[in-house]
């Protein structure tokens, strides 16, 4: 697991208590990772990014998986270093966009953490997406079309998500606050 900030911030009245791992799900520059990074550190616990483990495990960099093995093969790989992940301590976990959309790996969310759907607009996505070069599904057409028909089929699945929460254009500190009120809610549910 990789640990980016080992020194633990004191929880304070307004921090729910977490005795899950936090899973950040929702489409390419949403936010993932960034966030993640931050509400890790807000609630003194591991962040941990999906891809770099799978990179790790693999040995490559995930769009030379693509490349080489295809999709359906990077999948399988992705389920398999989620699964892992998930047995460990309780941590914030950013998962790749295409994550949750297998059966197995989302179950595995479901019975072992809390999952959030980062949700944006597409418009927001592409222009957050545009920033960077390491998105193979991109490389492939129109980022605006792809996009749009990703979130079409996708948004409905990252819906069974236990919570939602807007990624929106302000600072990232605004979504982070916006996840730590849904998680108070979700624990006072409970």
């Amino acid at each position: 697991m990789e640990k980016i900030d080992t020194i633990k911030q004191p929880r304070t009245c307004d921090q729910p208590g977490v005795d899950k791992t936090i899973v950040l799900v929702g489409l390419m520059g949403v936010g993932k990772t960034t966030v993640g990074r931050r509400l890790a550190k807000r609630l003194g616990l591991p962040f941990v990014d999906a891809d770099s483990e799978i990179e790790k495990a693999a040995g490559c960099r995930i769009p030379d998986i693509f490349e080489c093995f295809g999709e359906p093969a990077f999948r399988d790989g992705e389920m398999r270093v989620i699964c892992r992940l998930l047995e460990g301590e309780p941590h914030v976990l950013a998962t790749g966009g295409g994550a949750f959309m297998n059966d197995q790996t989302r179950q595995a969310i479901k019975d072992h953490a809390v999952s959030v759907w980062l949700k944006a607009d597409v418009a927001t996505l592409v222009e957050r997406t545009s920033r960077r070069e390491n998105r193979p599904l991109l490389k492939t057409g129109d980022p605006v079309k792809i996009l749009s028909d990703l979130a079409e089929t996708r948004n409905p699945v990252y819906a069974e998500a236990d919570l939602i929460v807007e990624s929106t254009d302000g600072p990232h500190e605004q979504v982070v606050e916006a996840i730590i009120r849904a998680l108070q809610d979700h624990q006072d549910r409970r």
